[in-house]
């Protein structure tokens, strides 16, 4: 596996933006969620936010994965491996 830092910064940037998009998606879906139970006694409250807090790590470590590795490739199609061509 070769490092280089076209493909560094490729998934450093893919990493930004699972961020960037994960915080209004998760607003959404926490919302949605929260709509849809209707009213809660406390301990249900505290077991569908418990529930969600679970969701919402799922969601971002699932979301970093996959736009890092495609930032990654990206970088990597972008600025190439590093090494010259071998002369032939």
């Amino acid at each position: 596996m070769e490092y280089s830092l076209p493909a560094w910064l490729g998934a450093l940037a893919g990493t930004i933006v699972a961020v960037v998009i994960y915080v209004p998606a998760i607003r959404v879906i926490t919302r949605r969620l929260r709509e849809q139970s209707g009213p809660l006694s406390l301990e249900q409250r505290a077991e569908q936010d418990s529930k969600i807090s679970v969701a919402r790590r799922l969601i971002l470590g699932v979301d970093i994965a996959i736009l890092a590795t495609l930032g990654y490739w990206i970088g990597k199609a972008i600025g190439g491996s590093g090494s010259p061509p071998p002369f032939r």
